[in-house]
């Protein structure tokens, strides 16, 4: 018997998939500021915009509009927060030493109002192979649905120090933001294995690996010599903006680390530059204030320079990365489903003509896959919806901040060059002064 989507991954009112409009696009402007030309500058809603530089990055964002289907996602977001009974966190990084091994252990601290926890806080030290642990045990234990990624376990040795201040931190926030993520979804959040992470104080990662479920091998056996017929047209959909998103994703990431590297470079030539001009004030007494006016000012464009590329490594390029996991955790699930519908029609095929030869009914496990297909269909749409749903609000927050960030750090200049010109005026009129006495 055919069952529907579950009660509680409702898929109604989803929007097809063929008319999401991709986050990256050029059909999708939702900073649509003209620049150059003869355009009256504007936002998307057609609100005119002052062209004129603003007085502070914050009466910009005062002005800006975020359009109507951002401002659902937002309400959406502040709904579940109100209705959230767990909440966990991933801060306070630490190094570990020992004969053996050197490794970061991280704080999980735990909050929650759920029965399945017998007490109401937890806190409890974690490395990243404990994530990894939970991650395998989410994917073998919900097959139809989707994990969010971890952050790369491995790094290149002599490029990246895994110890590093900088690094420690990026990670730390991103296996935060996984185990938020798993931590807000209706079906994960209830997940046993995510029960015992968060509250055993010893994980015995071992318990339990001989009842792993082998639901994708099974079913990878079963449908290994049949050809999937046709993958319905809102997975096809999905597939295709896939691809098109790990694409555009791809070349933003490749060009946006040839800049930070371009800027690093700039920096330390930057750095150089002051210096002369540091120098040069200590043996030109008339030309000293001007000289150390100018060594100021490089000095805070190098400042705010640097800041910008820290905000990019630690901030922008992140967020590329795991977009760019969570494409491949999207499409693994897609396998799996095709892999499902494959087993499905190839025992569907078999037993009809078993049918045809003998007039045997149709067996019970033809049904059961059935089920399984309509299960992972429903449990896919779902989490398809909440992911573009969370792409909306990331990519919103992350493309706003990137705009702050460089108007703060073009203020900063701009300020800096604008007290050298009051410092050179008034060097003018004092040496007038004098020559006049």
């Amino acid at each position: 018997m055919s069952v529907g989507a579950p009660k509680g991954l409702a898929s109604s009112g989803q929007k097809p998939i063929a008319e999401i409009i991709h986050p990256l696009s050029a059909a999708e402007e939702p900073f649509s500021a003209s620049v150059g030309g003869d355009k009256e500058a504007g936002l998307t809603n057609g609100t005119p915009v002052e062209t004129s530089s603003p007085a502070s990055a914050s009466s910009l964002f005062n002005r800006l509009q975020l359009d109507d289907d951002l401002e659902a996602d937002g309400r959406e977001h502040y709904a579940l927060t109100e209705t959230r009974d767990l909440f966990v966190t991933v801060d306070d990084p630490k190094k570990h030493v020992s004969t053996m091994e050197t490794y970061i252990t991280y704080r999980v601290s735990t909050k929650t109002t759920r029965i399945e926890f017998d007490l109401p806080e937890y806190c409890v030290r974690r490395r990243y192979q404990d994530f990894d642990w939970l991650r395998i045990k989410l994917e073998d234990s919900q097959p139809t649905h989707l994990i969010p990624p971890l952050p790369e376990k491995f790094v290149m040795k002599g490029v990246v120090d895994r110890f590093s201040e900088e690094f420690v931190e990026t990670r730390m926030k991103a296996l935060d933001k996984f185990l938020k993520r798993v931590a807000d979804h209706p079906v994960l959040s209830f997940n046993p294995h995510l029960n015992a992470f968060l509250s055993a104080k010893d994980l015995n990662k071992r318990q339990g690996l001989a009842l792993l479920t082998k639901v994708g091998e099974s079913v990878k056996h079963v449908a290994g010599g049949y050809k999937l017929r046709a993958r319905p047209a809102e997975f096809c959909a999905m597939g295709e903006y896939l691809d098109t998103f790990s694409q555009k994703l791809g070349t933003i990431d490749r060009i946006a680390q040839r800049i930070l590297k371009e800027q690093s470079e700039y920096l330390t030539e930057l750095r150089e530059y002051g210096t002369v001009y540091t120098s040069w004030a200590g043996s030109e007494q008339e030309l000293q204030r001007p000289l150390e006016g100018v060594a100021g000012c490089v000095s805070t464009c190098c400042g705010a320079l640097e800041e910008q590329c820290e905000n990019m490594s630690q901030d922008f390029l992140p967020v590329l990365r795991e977009y760019v996991l969570y494409i491949e955790s999207m499409k693994n699930v897609l396998r799996k489903r095709d892999q499902s519908q494959a087993e499905y029609e190839g025992r569907l095929e078999a037993a009809v003509l078993r049918k045809q030869e003998d007039r045997t009914p149709i067996p019970v496990e033809v049904e059961k896959c059935q089920d399984k297909v309509e299960c992972f269909n429903a449990d896919l749409k779902a989490d398809w919806e909440r992911w573009q749903s969370n792409k909306r609000q990331d990519f919103k927050q992350l493309l706003t901040g990137m705009a702050d960030k460089n108007i703060n750090q073009y203020e900063k200049g701009q300020a800096a060059w604008e007290s050298l010109i009051t410092l050179l005026q008034d060097k003018q009129t004092e040496d007038k002064t004098s020559e006049t006495n």
